[in-house]
């Protein structure tokens, strides 16, 4: 609740400190999982920003000029496996199946939860499936009578449904891992390439996919038309698909959305890794730009800078990352620091709006998988491990994309998502710090913007042996400065300031003599409590 109380400026409060920006909430995710994207409110002494000194060890300067791009959220690929686990649970233990949900997808501000906005659904089969499968399995069914969405089990479309009931803002993104195989040169979903005759055909096909979904009650927020539309697989459904190809099922496909309700869902291109950012992605940018919203990436081949060749080669172009796997064995901390760099700061820092990790659920041994499947011969790791007995638990990959999501998450009911900021770091343990910056707007112009970081601190061997260091840090904002000792690992803070338009507006009324309005957040001990923040409003 907020309460709102017009002020006279000339009233005497005691209030200290409590207008100036100050760091009250701090999560933090460190390398001996001492902490696991433990909550820390810092009342009632929070870290205040005060006249500038000499800097820490390391600086962190944050920048609200010029704006980066807006995000959409985070989250993974609920693959028919990882409902079939999801299912599976919720009839077994449904008070286990309610926590996990909650937990990874409640965007209340405040929520002990990830928060989690971006799902990723295969359309038809993909390695994570019972079986082979499209919508429409008829050969030669040009006229797509056969079309049936409900091809896909009963308990996808549930599961979906349960996790927008706990969150209103989910971004649904559905691609195919194949078209029906008699589209194909292979005559299977399994391998093979697409045959360009079956252009317009493949257009309705995805169309009629995207109905179907509604149909379900599930709005979509974007569909592409070929995951991994370089690769080949004969053992699990792939399909070749040329970047000429996909630019015609693309402008056709979005002619067809256009007209039949769909002109708000994105088209988003590529899906592949970020070897070829430079190639395939621009390639389609330049047969069909004004069909698709965007591209997106995986991790498998190449590096996250990459992503800079297709945004500067089409900058007004949307960039996403979508896929990436853990695979069981691997060391905890070394992949948090990972995910991180090349990630959730990383891909984030070089233009994505977003970042997915692969499975949302699995059990322990990386199952169940489509049967014969030659991928994951390691076994992939998911994001939540279920198991026989009910049980569950949490990998690096949830801490990863919890801490960089609380980061963005609207700061109000149907509020908007954090838009990234520049920052630089200085100091001299400045290699010890990589992070990034994002502002939260408000629903309501006159309350203060929130301002997050996440940091990580990965200054494991500072002297080249093993010893985890934390790095005393100095943040510059706005000509003020705050002071915080961040630990070797993943923390994520925030503050809250007005923003720049009221600044102005500020300004513009000491020039004609005024002293203007503003709001600022009161916090208060009753009973020697700390109370939730009041805001006032100082006339």
């Amino acid at each position: 609740m907020i309460l709102r109380f017009p002020v006279l400026a000339g009233l005497a409060l005691s209030v200290g400190p409590a207008f100036s920006q100050q760091i009250y909430d701090i999560w933090a995710t460190t390398w001996d999982r001492a902490q696991l994207f433990t909550y820390t409110n810092l009342s009632p002494n929070p870290i205040n920003f005060v006249s500038p000194g000499a800097i820490g060890q390391a600086d962190i300067t944050v920048e609200e000029t010029p704006l980066a791009q807006s995000m959409v959220g985070y989250g993974a690929s609920l693959t028919d496996s990882s409902a079939l686990i999801l299912s599976n649970l919720k009839s077994q233990n449904s008070n286990n199946y309610w926590s996990i949900l909650n937990t990874l997808f409640d965007p209340t501000d405040g929520a002990d939860a990830a928060g989690f906005s971006y799902l990723r659904v295969p359309l038809g089969a993909s390695d994570f499936s019972a079986k082979v499968y499209s919508f429409d399995d008829v050969s030669g069914d040009t006229s797509l009578s056969s079309f049936n969405i409900n091809n896909a089990p009963s308990y996808l479309f549930s599961v979906i449904n349960d996790i927008q009931g706990i969150n209103p803002y989910l971004k649904v993104h559905i691609i195919p891992w194949s078209p029906p195989g008699w589209m194909k040169d292979s005559g299977t979903m399994n391998g093979g390439n697409f045959l360009s005759q079956y252009s317009t055909v493949y257009a309705n096909y995805l169309l009629k996919s995207l109905q179907g979904f509604q149909s379900h009650g599930i709005s979509v927020y974007a569909i592409g038309i070929q995951n991994e539309p370089e690769n080949s697989n004969p053992t699990y459904p792939t399909c070749k698909i040329s970047a000429s190809q996909e630019a015609q099922i693309g402008s056709t496909l979005r002619s067809l959305m256009n007209s039949n309700g769909f002109s708000g869902v994105r088209i988003i291109g590529y899906d592949h890794n970020w070897d070829d950012a430079a190639g395939y992605p621009v390639q389609l940018m330049d047969d069909a730009s004004s069909a698709f919203s965007g591209v997106a990436f995986h991790c498998y081949a190449g590096n996250f800078t990459q992503q800079d060749s297709f945004h500067n080669a089409f900058p007004s172009k949307e960039v996403y990352f979508t896929e990436c796997t853990g695979e069981y064995g691997s060391d905890w901390w070394s992949d948090i620091k990972w995910y991180m760099e090349n990630i959730f700061i990383g891909s984030v820092t070089h233009s994505s709006k977003n970042g997915l990790m692969w499975n949302l659920a699995l059990d322990g041994n990386g199952n169940p998988k489509l049967p014969g499947t030659s991928s994951c011969g390691t076994p992939c790791r998911p994001v939540v491990q279920v198991n026989s007995d009910g049980s569950f638990m949490y990998h690096q990959e949830f801490y990863s994309m919890a801490q960089a999501g609380k980061a963005i998450l609207p700061r109000d009911v149907n509020g908007p998502f954090g838009q990234r900021l520049h920052l630089t770091i200085g100091g001299a343990r400045a290699q010890g710090l990589i992070a990034t910056a994002f502002v939260t707007g408000r629903v309501n112009p006159s309350d203060w913007n929130r301002y997050s970081l996440v940091v990580l601190n990965w200054d494991d061997r500072p002297g080249g042996t093993w010893n985890p260091t934390p790095i005393q840090t100095t943040i510059e904002f706005r000509d003020m400065q705050a002071t915080y000792t961040f630990p070797v690992g993943v923390t994520t803070l925030w503050w809250y300031a007005p923003s720049t338009s009221l600044n102005a507006s500020e300004e513009q009324g000491k020039a004609e003599g005024k002293q203007q309005p503003f709001t600022a957040w009161v916090h208060a001990d009753v009973n020697s409590e700390r109370q939730q923040p009041v805001e006032v409003v100082f006339q």
